[in-house]
């Protein structure tokens, strides 16, 4: 994996800055859909498509890229966003999110958008596919074809028992070349997770299942950037990082509560709020952070 730098951590900043924006410019047009997860996914969907992914935005079916499936479908802003940047259809699009006949649905469908791995809406389906995605790649290629698969959940998405059942089968296969990373942001639809259905102790399910398992701070590059690599040195099982998360990371009026997991900006105070949120950038001891991003 190649190093990060500090000047690609400045660049990786600006970036997430600006899907940051994007997100909440195309929920604000759409009047509906998530607000918390794909502000507090963003560092990471940045980090993946612009520093980690084996990808190419002009050839989306490249046999040799990696594989990302979203799992939780839901915060799909994000995802979109940051293909948007990283160059597989226009920026411009963004605004069409949620709209009748847009490709950009408020989950994502494959067959609208063709550069999507899988569609996604049911929670706790992404997990069995990316199992059976690296599966099949190890039957075609032999131990592995050098390919990465990473699949990206939520906290509360693992209630779902389909989710339990795609690890054991993972544990016990030993998908070296699998990387499920969990958002850990502590809320869902209804509540805190540990109010609706405690996950704790995560770290210790996850172990007892066969997988490495490691922590990060999802809003730190280096932090990330440490956990991939840790991630894809482990040979012998499949890896799981549990990402630490701030919900609506950057807009601090809406940050830690739940009711902004499922609505947008929609007063004219919510979306002055938003934008005033994102509006800048400064410098703070040599890096370049959003205004909150600290």
């Amino acid at each position: 994996m190649v190093p990060l730098t500090d000047q690609k951590i400045e660049l990786l900043t600006k970036k997430a800055l600006d899907i940051r924006r994007s997100i909440v410019e195309s929920l604000i047009e759409a009047k509906s859909g998530h607000t918390a997860g794909p502000l507090d996914m963003a560092d990471i969907f940045t980090y993946l498509y612009f520093h980690a992914l084996k990808h190419d935005p002009k050839k989306p079916h490249w046999e040799y890229r990696d594989i990302l499936v979203l799992s939780n479908g839901h915060i799909c802003p994000v995802l979109y966003a940051t293909m948007a940047h990283a160059g597989y259809f226009s920026v411009d699009e963004l605004k069409t999110l949620r709209k009748l006949g847009s490709r950009l649905q408020g989950h994502p469908h494959r067959e609208w958008l063709p550069m999507l791995e899988t569609s996604s809406g049911p929670l706790g389906a992404g997990l069995s596919q990316a199992v059976g995605m690296a599966l099949a790649d190890r039957m075609d290629n032999g131990r592995s074809s050098g390919k990465q698969f990473y699949c990206l959940t939520g906290d509360g998405e693992l209630d779902e028992g389909n989710n339990w059942e795609a690890i054991m089968l993972a544990g016990k296969e030993k998908i070296q070349n699998l990387t499920v990373i969990v958002d850990r942001n502590n809320i869902q639809i209804d509540g805190f997770t540990e109010n609706i259905m405690p996950l704790e102790p995560i770290v210790d399910k996850w172990r007892a299942f066969n997988w490495h398992v490691t922590e990060c701070d999802g809003h730190s590059f280096r932090d990330i950037d440490r956990a991939i690599g840790e991630a894809q040195a482990v040979f012998e099982k499949p890896s799981v990082i549990i990402a630490h998360t701030i919900p609506s990371k950057g807009i601090p009026e809406f940050e830690r509560k739940y009711e902004w997991h499922g609505k947008p900006p929609t007063t004219p105070e919510e979306i002055e709020t938003a934008r005033k949120a994102l509006k800048e950038v400064r410098t703070l001891g040599g890096r370049i952070e959003s205004p909150h991003n600290s």
